[in-house]
Parts: C-alpha cells; sequence; structure tokens
C-alpha cells in the first residue's frame, strides 16, 4: 500500500515567538531542529522508505526535510521546491505577535484570521517591505500569481493542482512520497484527502514535526491515518 507522509516543519523562530510567519523567510528554533530530527528518526523506526519528496520554498520548510531525510538515512532522494507549497500568506498580519492582535482585534476575530476557511486577513499593499513581489525566489512568477494575502480557500486552490499534476502522479505509480511543508498548506491537502467540510477544518491543528502518514488505496482514497 502506497504511503504519503506530511510532515510540518520544526517550530520555526516566529512559532517561538508567537507571531504571524507566512511567507516571511525565518529560521527553525533549536526546538524545531530537534523536532526534525526526531520526526526523521520516527520514519526510520517506522521502515517508512520514500521515493520521492516535495517541499516549499521557505527554509522552515527545507531545513525540516533535509533533517528528516538524513536521520532516516535517505538524504539520496530527489526532492522538488515549489513555492505553492508554501505556507498561507498572512497579509499584512505577518510579523505581528498573535496574542498583541488579539487584544487590538479580539480573540473571536483573529480566530476567523488564523483558522476560518474564507476569511481574508488584511491584505499588504504591493509596496510593502514584507511583500515578496521582489523576492528573487518568486522572480520568474507573474506578479498577479503573488498573494498579498491568503484564506485557507486560496491556499488550496494553491497547492491542490500541483497536487493533482506531480504528486497524484508518483502515487499512481507506486511511490510513497514524503512532504514538509507548512501548517496551512498541509491543512489544505488534510481538506482534500479527508473530505473535510469548510467548518470541519477549522477545527484541524497539525503538530509541528510529527509526521503524518496516510495508506492509501489504488484510487488514493485513504485506507489509514496515523502519527508517529
Amino acid at each position: 500500500m502506497k504511503k504519503l507522509v506530511l510532515v510540518r516543519h520544526g517550530q520555526s523562530e516566529w512559532n517561538l515567538s508567537n507571531q504571524f510567519t507566512g511567507w516571511m523567510d525565518v529560521d527553525l528554533s533549536e526546538n524545531g531542529v530537534q523536532q526534525a530530527i526526531d520526526a526523521g528518526k520516527k520514519i526510520k523506526e517506522a521502515g517508512i522508505l520514500f521515493d520521492v519528496c516535495y517541499t516549499s520554498v521557505l527554509k522552515r520548510a527545507i531545513k525540516t526535510l533535509h533533517y528528516v531525510l538524513e536521520y532516516s538515512d535517505q538524504l539520496y532522494l530527489p526532492e522538488y521546491k515549489t513555492y505553492r507549497l508554501n505556507e498561507r500568506h498572512y497579509g499584512a498580519l505577518q510579523g505581528l505577535n498573535k496574542e498583541q492582535t488579539a487584544e487590538k482585534y479580539g480573540a473571536d476575530q483573529v480566530k476567523l484570521w488564523r483558522r476560518s476557511y474564507d476569511t481574508l486577513p488584511p491584505l499588504l499593499e504591493a509596496d510593502d517591505p514584507k511583500s515578496s513581489t521582489n523576492h528573487r525566489a518568486y522572480s520568474k512568477l507573474e506578479t498577479s500569481s503573488i498573494p498579498m494575502g491568503e484564506n485557507l480557500k486560496i491556499t488550496l486552490e494553491r497547492v491542490l493542482p500541483f497536487y493533482e499534476d506531480n504528486i497524484v502522479k508518483a502515487l499512481k505509480e507506486g511511490k510513497n512520497v514524503l512532504i514538509a511543508a507548512h501548517g496551512n498548506s498541509l491543512r489544505a491537502l488534510v481538506k482534500h484527502l479527508d473530505k473535510l467540510s469548510d467548518d470541519e477544518i477549522m477545527e484541524v491543528e497539525i503538530p509541528t514535526g510529527q509526521p503524518l502518514v496516510y495508506e492509501l488505496n489504488d484510487d488514493l482514497s485513504v485506507a489509514k491515518k496515523y502519527y508517529l
């Protein structure tokens, strides 16, 4: 039975400081590095061997992938990076402290921004220094493809075409696939795989550094799902 394993990156420096991160390219915290190492060890202990790996273009996910591969003895595997697996873009919230933002706007509003399916955060202006429009990682993209803010619905619309065109193809070829990405890009995939409603996905939280294993039938329906 083919396996798809999802790993949210280890704790980042802004996870630690309780800031909205989104497309800001922050590093792993010391604890995040250890979480990624432990994820690799769990995968090795479970005897899961991969054929191909995917990650975002953000270093906290890339480094997590590399630690996972190193500590599961699979660093030789091919890996592919794409902005389509980036974290949800948090717009003008990026860099703000979550607790302070809740004090300013109210906890219910912040929960809506963080967890709802179709509520947009406050959007960035195109000339904002936090915009990704001038970042070299996105230089080959049309400006219209670079978001100023996203909800989970838009994130899913970004992630799903890449999943269907690349990851589904690999799975149908019988390959085991590892994806190291982010809380919301992985929530988008979980919504799709588990056929969750817009309301159900609001309650889903994916912990950092914990491998989530999907065992899939030939038609890619979910036979079994569990955390290592």
